[in-house]
């Protein structure tokens, strides 16, 4: 290693994380904070305790009900295109 250019390794930092949790670990930075650990992430606790801001969710939800809707709306009109197709095309035959 090149002397001189390379920050100082702290071997005890504390992590402090925003629900209370503490951790020492080694890092070059003299003190950490996070908003998510290990202790209070939904992944590793099994519990959501993250609110969904501006209701990202219900849109999608809104956003996959309407293009089901549509695509319903779609298919039936098509239906009763064919069918006025093939009345007319028996008309024709006769």
């Amino acid at each position: 290693m090149k002397p001189g250019i390379h920050p100082a390794y702290n071997d005890k930092v504390t992590v402090t994380c925003a629900c209370g949790a503490t951790y020492l670990v080694g890092s070059t930075e003299k003190e950490i904070r996070v908003e998510i650990c290990s202790a209070c992430h939904p992944f590793y606790t099994g519990k959501q305790k993250l609110v969904d801001t501006a209701g990202r969710v219900d849109k999608f939800r809104a956003r996959v009900a309407a293009g089901a809707q549509a695509q319903a709306t779609k298919q039936k009109q098509a239906e009763t295109k064919k069918a006025a197709a093939d009345k007319k095309s028996e008309k024709a035959e006769q």
